[in-house]
């Protein structure tokens, strides 16, 4: 039986049933977050272990939870890529080369260098995700809703990062 002579024209024949593909500017949006996702990981992890002085151990473990979700959201990202017939690099030459985040300093920083340092890293990351969003959720509102979630997540920790070095 055919889509037109089932009742009520609603099954699908087997070749219906056509693959949503990655537009190429969807593809390039996606890649642009993934690298800053990527950098995003590498650089918190570069924090977390260079990171001294006065609430050291409480910072060093937020790192680690800001790395985690970072890794998360790359690898999320991705993923969808490989869902819409795109192909994400996240090879190290590539991040480097295509990253928003700016370089981050070597050596050991104190508490307060890298809060504002991670703070600003997370609000660069957020800045593309919002950037390329109007234009991902016009050809594909599913892999936006994904965004939403990574644009939550970073900006909650932007806050609790930041709020560090707040005073009242």
């Amino acid at each position: 039986m055919t889509a037109s002579s089932a009742p009520g024209g609603s099954r699908r024949s087997e070749n219906d049933a056509a693959r949503f593909t990655a537009s190429p500017q969807l593809a390039r949006a996606l890649q642009q977050i993934v690298v800053d996702l990527v950098e995003l990981h590498l650089q918190g992890k570069q924090a977390h272990w260079n990171v001294v002085g006065h609430n050291f151990r409480d910072l060093h473990l937020q790192l680690d939870q800001i790395v985690a979700d970072a890794r998360e959201a790359a690898d999320t990202i991705a993923e969808r890529m490989r869902a819409l017939a795109a192909r994400p690099d996240g090879r190290s030459d590539t991040v480097v080369a295509t990253t928003t985040l700016p370089a981050f300093p070597e050596g050991e920083l104190s508490v307060s260098a890298v809060v504002d340092l991670v703070t600003l890293r997370l609000r660069t990351a957020v800045d593309t995700l919002r950037t390329r969003h109007d234009q991902i959720d016009g050809e594909d509102p599913s892999t936006a809703d994904l965004l939403h979630a990574i644009i939550d997540c970073l900006e909650k920790h932007a806050w609790m990062v930041s709020a560090e070095n707040r005073s009242v």
